[in-house]
Parts: structure tokens; sequence; C-alpha cells
């Protein structure tokens, strides 16, 4: 008798194969934004809470010890966007986070149109607030998109996760406060690369995920403004403080804040991978000045390029970087592994023929120089396939 068929599928994969392909001996990793690699300090501090064991609501030693290192871990990430302890919910990871932010049906909820697929999702409201050709949050329009709303919540992200792009979050704030709005911040994709501060961006509830700043993947957390009171999703439980049933993942939750602390200490982050994201445009557009940066007329993060290279699609790219054991992407890794045009891109107005030649490359605390070499000989050798092409 044939097994049941499945609906998932993982494709076969020999690690052996690959080093020919310099993937496992010298492997550049340039897809920061989708997750970036833990940081040896915070795999410490996850084998030391692992060690330990215990159950944080245990009155034992090693539930205290446990529930010790959580609350540390709470304290940190506190600290990391400027709240106190009390306001920290975790969850499994960003995702969660601003589907708890979103939930209850009781307020309908606004997005602008280039929000991550974890806040689009649950949006109920048809005609999302529109950003300009840099991907920019129009302010104008989304003024006259809240005017006499019932009570809602908007939700802005504080840097899109394919651009870059930095969003006027205060000035959201401002104008949704005065339509009697809330807003919700996913600052998944900004924190640790970027100061963020709760208060005073004006958000009243904002997620965060500890896979994005060299922690472990599966934790993040929702913060929430003193009166506000997320809805629980899960039930059975009294863990974080009721709002979050289930027993607490403590070695992720530990990790998370050694991960928040670090990022906190590392003040020189943002210049640092700012240069090799720099040369990295600078040098592609010498190679190729029909070229596109999208988002290079705005505030972006430093670390973060969407780069445009006419005639030369995405998927080829992709599988031309990944021969040479270069991990990019396109669009948001948050799409099961499909290679199609980006909403956000669509959003900003992008030509279907550049967004479908859009890919992005994203730094993190481990590149370095040879990285950006290795990327631009492999870039050197696709234009050049490109070239022959067209004479032909």
């Amino acid at each position: 008798m044939k097994p049941p068929s499945s609906r998932l599928s993982c494709p076969s994969v020999d690690i052996n194969g690959y080093a020919g392909r310099d993937l496992v001996t010298n492997p550049v990793y340039l897809d920061h934004n989708a997750t970036t690699p833990v940081k040896p300090d915070v795999i410490e501090a996850m084998a030391e809470a692992m060690a330990i064991g215990g159950n944080p609501s245990s009155v034992h030693a090693q539930g205290r010890a446990a529930r010790q290192m959580v609350f540390r871990a709470r304290e940190q990430v506190a600290a990391l966007v400027g709240v106190s302890p009390e306001a920290i919910v975790f969850t499994s990871g960003g995702t969660e986070a601003n589907n708890q932010a979103l939930a209850g049906g009781q307020r309908p909820v606004l997005a602008s149109a280039i929000e991550h697929p974890s806040v689009l999702a649950v949006s109920d409201h048809q005609q999302p607030a529109p950003v300009d050709g840099d991907g920019m949050l129009d302010l104008t329009s989304l003024a006259r998109l809240l005017e006499g709303q019932r009570p809602a919540t908007l939700a802005v992200m504080m840097a899109n996760n394919e651009t870059g792009v930095i969003q006027p979050v205060k000035e959201a704030a401002a104008i949704a406060h005065e339509a009697g709005v809330r807003l919700h911040v996913d600052a998944v994709q900004a924190a640790g690369k970027i100061p963020v501060d709760f208060f005073e961006l004006g958000a009243d509830t904002l997620s965060l995920s500890a896979h994005k700043m060299g922690g472990p993947q599966g934790v993040g957390a929702l913060i929430f403004r003193p009166g506000v009171e997320p809805l629980p999703l899960l039930q059975g439980g009294s863990q974080e403080q009721r709002f979050r049933a289930g027993t607490e993942n403590v070695p992720g939750i530990v990790g998370f804040g050694a991960a928040a602390a670090l990022a906190l200490e590392d003040d020189g982050y943002a210049e640092r991978v700012g240069a090799l994201r720099d040369r990295l445009e600078a040098e592609i557009l010498a190679l190729a000045p029909d070229a596109k940066i999208v988002g290079g007329g705005a505030s972006r993060l430093a670390n973060t390029t969407c780069l445009v290279l006419p005639g030369l699609g995405h998927d080829t790219q992709l599988i031309h970087f990944d021969l040479a054991g270069i991990a990019v992407s396109a669009g948001s890794a948050c799409s099961s592994g499909k290679v199609a045009v980006s909403p956000v891109l669509a959003a900003m107005g992008l030509p279907v023929d550049e967004a479908s030649c859009a890919i992005r490359i994203s730094f993190g605390w481990n590149s370095r120089d040879s990285d950006v070499e290795r990327f631009l000989d492999a870039c050197r050798r696709l234009l050049a396939r490109r070239q022959r092409r067209e004479s032909a």
C-alpha cells in the first residue's frame, strides 16, 4: 500500500556535495534580514540555561534558577527598547507578537502597504496606507485614511525587511493618536540595527524577534504601553502575566536577552556594516550603470540593499549566487521558499519587469570585506553572461 501523500516537502540536500562550492568551507552569508547567525556568547548563555533545566513555574531550586534567568532576560530585552520589564510578553517570534497585538476583532486593523505578511494577513482594511516611490509612508494619505475612523489600530513597521527603508513612525503615531487610533510598530527588522525607543516612537504596542539580532529562532516579544492589555492568543496557564499561557522557552528567552544586551553594547554596528553595504552598492553601480538600488533615496538600515539588475530575473540571480556559495534572497523570507514579484515593490510602484529582477542583500554582525569581494566577483561573472546573451 502506498503511503499517504504529504503537503510538506523538503529538498534532499547532500551537504558534503556543497564543499566544492565553498558553502561549507568558505560560505558567504548575505541574508541576515531573513535570519542572522547566532552569536557565540548567545550560544554559551543558552547552553547554561539548558544545563540548569527547571520550569520557571516550579518552586524548587531549579525552578527558581530558571525563573531568575527569564527575569534577567526580560530586563535585558526591556533595556533594548527603553521600557520596564513588566511591559514584555515573550512569544514564539515576531509573527506571533504581531498577531497578538492586532488580535481581537474589536478594532479594525489599518496597515501600511509594505507591512510584513504577519500584519497584512490580519488586517481587515481594504485600503492600505500607500507609500511613495522610495517606500516611505505617505503621511498625507495616512491622515486622510484615518479621518472619521472608529476605534482602530494602525500598523506601521519601523524598517522594511526587503528594502531597509526606515519609516516615519513618530509622525505616524501623532497622526494616529490625533484620530483616536492605536499604533502598533513592527520593529523586528529595526531592533539591534538602529536605536528603538518605545515611548519616543509613540507606539502602543511593538514587536521584536530574537533571530534578527544574533539570538535564536523561535522567540520574540510583544511590548505594550501601560493601559494597553494584549488579548491572549493561548489559554490555559498564568505565564507571562497571563498574556501567554504555556511553559516559557527558557533557553530561547535567555538567548534573546543575551542578544539584546550585545546589540545594545555594539555602538559601531551601523558604521561597520554600512561601510560594507556602501562599497558594494558603489561598485555594483560602476559595473552595471543600469542597476538600481530600491529605496536608495530614503533613509535605510545600514545593512540592507535591494538591488535590481535589469534583464536578470531574481530566480536566475539566486541560483547563480547559490552555486557560488553566496546566500542572498528575493523578497520576504516568510513566503515558503517561493520566488515571486514582491508586494512591497509593487506597492512602491516598481514596474513588474524591474521588480522581477530584484534581490535583497543584507549584511550582519559577522560580515567581512571578503564577503563583498566574493559577491562582486560572482556579480561580474553574471553580468558578463548577460552581456554575452545580449550580444548573441
